[in-house]
């Protein structure tokens, strides 16, 4: 009996199964096997993010990530100061959440100043929102500073890089990203701000490529920005003991990292030779395997203990 310690981007063969097969388990880059990755954000709470985009992902299946800076939103429906900003409690029903309350820009202002800005930020979204900011997105896109190292404490991940999917992105651009991403198997982040006043004009070039995008979601994993951030930085730190016992993998995940901040599934991938049927199990619960010629995938929790994989 053989054990063997794992480290993601390594090759591994297991043998000794009585096929004669070899067997290759590893991380895969993207959750679901999924050759890219692609993140959409939004920056500042604008009120046609809740009226237009969340509605158009929601009904492609996706989800987005949308920033903001507190000092703008209004407190609810009775209480509109700006008519083109959300309420707080329409950001309740939004996804994940970020920036500064009032957007200050990292190269203009003290640590102190910038420190006080954000921890008023994430103050406000957890009393009206519930859910503590675990991303953040560098007002003007500003990355300098003892600032940089303070916002990334307790989160996930800040937005270092970003590409523009309004302003002036012809159809055949955002179709060439997408094909671009498929083709490098790259991680890309969307931002826009408005979609109908100072980025698209008419969003229904934004909506025709979400379509190119959903035709294509068997290569293509639109998660949000925390999802996707989180999953690479697990993905990079887990390191999985394996061994074999009969027709059996025994596959012992160890990632060194924050479990309260870090919670996405990583998906497993097992390959290498003939497999007419693959089961898996992590503790009492049992994992779903999709098969894919001669490779098996499943999702499991990198913090969960003992997988065992039955192979035959």
């Amino acid at each position: 009996m053989k054990t063997f310690l794992i480290t993601l981007l390594c090759v591994f063969f297991y043998s000794g199964f009585s096929s004669g097969a070899d067997w290759n388990v590893s991380v895969a880059k993207y959750r679901h096997d999924k050759v890219c990755a692609i993140s959409y954000t939004f920056d500042d709470g604008l009120a046609e993010h809740y009226t237009l985009a969340a509605p158009q992902l929601e009904q492609r299946g996706f989800r987005g990530t949308f920033f903001i800076n507190g000092s703008k939103v209004n407190k609810d429906e009775r209480h509109i100061k700006d008519t083109t900003r959300v309420t707080w409690p329409q950001l309740k029903e939004m996804a994940e959440k970020g920036h500064g309350w009032a957007h200050r820009n990292f190269a203009k202002f003290p640590f102190e100043v910038l420190k006080e800005d954000i921890l008023k930020n994430d103050s406000a979204i957890y009393a009206h929102v519930g859910v503590m900011p675990r991303t953040y997105a560098y007002p003007n896109n500003t990355k300098q500073g003892e600032a940089m190292a303070f916002v990334a404490r307790n989160r996930v991940g800040t937005r270092l890089k970003q590409r523009s999917v309004g302003s002036k992105r012809t159809a055949r651009d955002l179709e060439k990203w997408m094909e671009t991403l498929i083709k490098t198997g790259d991680w890309g982040v969307g931002m826009t701000h408005g979609l109908t006043y100072d980025a698209f004009g008419n969003p229904q070039r934004l909506w025709e490529h979400w379509e190119q995008v959903k035709a294509n979601e068997d290569k293509i994993w639109v998660g949000t920005f925390r999802e996707v951030v989180s999953y690479l930085k697990e993905r990079d730190a887990i390191r999985l003991t394996v061994t074999e016992k009969k027709n059996k993998l025994h596959v012992v995940p160890e990632l060194p990292l924050d479990k309260e901040l870090f919670t996405e599934p990583l998906t497993m991938v097992v390959e290498g030779g003939t497999m007419k049927k693959v089961s898996a199990r992590q503790g009492k619960k049992k994992l779903s395997v999709q098969l894919r010629s001669d490779k098996a995938f499943f999702d499991f929790d990198p913090f969960g203990g003992e997988i065992i994989v039955t192979i035959r």
